[in-house]
C-alpha cells in the first residue's frame, strides 16, 4: 500500500466521497510503512504472510503481485514466508497461497 496504492473498490469510494476518512487511512499507511527498522520489502513479506495466513486469497494475490512488481520479491522469498504460514496457520492457508503463487508464475 505504499504510495497510496490501495486495493479494493471501497477505497476509491472513500477517496471520492469521504476525503477526510481517506486522508486518515493514508496517514495510517504512512505510519505503518516507515522503513525505520524493517525495510519496506520485509514489511511487504510480512503482509504477504498475514494475508496468506488469513486465507484471504484476493488480498494474498494482490500483496504477492505488488511485492514482485514493485520490490522484486522473488518466488523463493515468498515460499520462505509461506513456510512460516504452514507452521503457524496450517496446511489449508499454505496450500491456498502456494496455488496463488503457482498461478502467478504462468
Amino acid at each position: 500500500m505504499k504510495d497510496e496504492v490501495f486495493f479494493g473498490e471501497g477505497m476509491a469510494r472513500a477517496k471520492n466521497e469521504y476525503p477526510d476518512l481517506y486522508k486518515a487511512i493514508v496517514s495510517l499507511n504512512e505510519a505503518a510503512y516507515t522503513g525505520k527498522v524493517l525495510d519496506y520489502k520485509t514489511q511487504k513479506l510480512v503482509a504477504i504472510a498475514i494475508t496468506a495466513a488469513a486465507s484471504d486469497d484476493r488480498a494474498a494475490k494482490k500483496q504477492m503481485v505488488s511485492g514482485m512488481k514493485e520490490l522484486g520479491i522473488t518466488k523463493e522469498e515468498i515460499v520462505d514466508v509461506l513456510r512460516v504460514v504452514l507452521l503457524t496457520s496450517g496446511m489449508p492457508p499454505f496450500t491456498k497461497a502456494m496455488k496463488i503463487l503457482g498461478e502467478l508464475e504462468k
